[in-house]
């Protein structure tokens, strides 16, 4: 028979194990990614050189691109963004601006800032979206168009955006996102170097916080201040150029940046455009790309690029940034629950093999283990101390004679780490907080008193004395009535 401390330690020692092959197994995974994304990086150097990419720019054979830009609420930052996109360092292309149903002067500063005109336009309808209100467009000759429509979304936005689109090659890129000047020809690389092939190109997403920007272009270069922007700096280098970079070299990237990416305009057509069932439209796109190719058998490819082609602003604060982060969770776990079957399947090779599982164990459940397994410990760990406690004062003091108080205390030892101990750390804290504000006094203590637990323990002693003389004047009477009723009857 196992006796029950040692299978508590049996048990303590499993989630322990379980804690150690978790984090050796996703740091050996990040390990590998990483050097893997060494590799790729070296080999992305010794492509086109500047002198190559200038040629192309005057080459015909360059393949338009149209950018679609949702914008809801935009109106101080529109018009310096649109500036940007337009001034960008590449002969061949257009912007879109899709008004989802902006409630401020979103349509308004358009239309006065660039002179637009009501226009006549025609949507293909290949995409569902919300009905368009109306189709703006400039005097001169900026290839620049803004279609108003009824609020749907930022995915609903984008439909409605490729539905006027023309070019063969589509970009999505957020409102508040600044492109450098040659970041269409770093991200169009892929598309002309394997041509029919490339779905999708996604780039670099660097932290704008800290840097100087002047009329929507960044100018100096610098790191954030403040420490929340700054660490989130620190996430965004080793995600991109860690993870991205390795999953591309694999063609097993499953996610591009919702605040910049490039499309072949016909296979997102195909694969139905973004969904706006999702908060995660932009992975659940990549991933949905990739299941339709596989299942077709088809040769594709889905290529991140190392470039810092896209410059986007972190959240500042704490409760902006929790915000950002449950939305980007319900996102992987929307978009990995939609192609849960990708999942270990042999025909979907690295896709379905490693990349899948990796999201599903390290980036959708991974907090949840964290979480779970450090709580576990912790608890485990409470409890052992104060069992031990307990044990130790059994075998020294003996100050609880009965076994019966001694069961109560190894019950208290583990009901204490549910509540009370978590409890007593927020007083402890609040207390120094107390502390630091030079707060003074004791504050009111209301006690019982010893002599009062005295009178209390002598009237409950009295209570239960007269309990049990009553009781056995009341066995007394009925034996002496039974014995007597015998009697007579006898």
């Amino acid at each position: 028979m196992i006796e029950p401390a040692s299978s508590f330690f049996q048990f303590f020692s499993f989630f322990e194990r379980a804690i150690i092959a978790y984090v050796a197994a996703i740091n050996a995974i990040y390990f590998f990614l990483m050097v893997l994304g060494f590799f790729a990086l070296r080999r992305y150097r010794d492509g086109l050189i500047p002198e190559d990419r200038e040629a192309l720019l005057r080459s015909p054979l360059l393949p338009e691109i149209t950018i679609v830009v949702p914008a809801h609420n935009e109106e101080l930052s529109i018009c310096e963004s649109v500036k940007a996109l337009l001034n960008l360092n590449y002969p061949k292309h257009d912007v879109i601006v899709v008004n989802d149903g902006s409630t401020d002067d979103t349509l308004r500063v358009l239309i006065d800032n660039f002179r637009l005109c009501r226009s006549a336009g025609h949507c293909d309808g290949a995409l569902p979206s919300k009905p368009v209100r109306a189709i703006y467009r400039p005097r001169g000759p900026i290839r620049l168009t803004v279609v108003d429509k009824e609020k749907g979304g930022k995915a609903d936005a984008l439909n409605a955006g490729l539905g006027f689109a023309r070019s063969p090659l589509v970009a999505a890129v957020d409102s508040d996102s600044l492109l450098e000047q040659d970041a269409l020809m770093h991200v169009v690389e892929p598309f002309l170097q394997d041509p029919g092939k490339v779905l999708a190109c996604g780039g670099i997403i660097r932290v704008v916080n800290g840097c100087s920007v002047e009329h929507g272009k960044v100018t100096r270069i610098s790191t954030p201040r403040a420490v929340l922007p700054l660490l989130q700096t620190i996430e965004y280098l080793r995600a991109f150029l860690g993870g991205r970079v390795a999953f591309s070299f694999l063609n097993s990237l499953m996610l591009i940046s919702g605040a910049f990416g490039i499309f072949n305009r016909k296979a997102l057509i195909e694969a139905g455009g973004f969904l706006s069932t999702t908060v995660g439209e932009d992975m659940e796109l990549v991933v949905r790309l990739h299941r339709r190719w596989r299942e077709r058998k088809k040769n594709y490819r889905i290529v991140f690029v190392p470039e810092p082609v896209c410059w986007t602003e972190v959240p500042e604060s704490w409760k902006v940034l929790h915000r950002q982060r449950n939305r980007w969770q319900r996102g992987t776990v929307e978009s990995l629950a939609a192609h849960r079957h990708i999942i270990l399947k042999a025909r979907f090779g690295v896709l379905g093999l490693f990349a899948m599982p990796y999201f599903v164990l390290f980036e959708m459940f991974g907090p949840l283990e964290y979480a779970f397994l450090f709580f576990v410990v912790s608890i485990l760990f409470g409890i052992l101390l104060s069992m031990s406690a307990v044990v130790l004062e059994e075998f020294t003091m003996r100050r609880y004679p009965s076994v019966a108080d001694l069961l109560r205390l190894l019950a208290a030892a583990i009901v204490e780490n549910f509540g009370y101990r978590q409890f007593l750390t927020v007083w402890r804290v609040q207390g120094v907080w107390d502390a630091l504000r030079g707060k003074r006094g004791w504050g009111a203590m209301e006690r019982r008193g010893f002599q009062r637990r005295a009178a209390d323990r002598t009237a409950k002693d009295r209570r239960r004395f007269q309990r049990r003389a009553a009781d056995r004047t009341t066995m007394e009477r009925g034996g002496f009535q039974r014995r007597a009723a015998d009697r007579t009857a006898k």
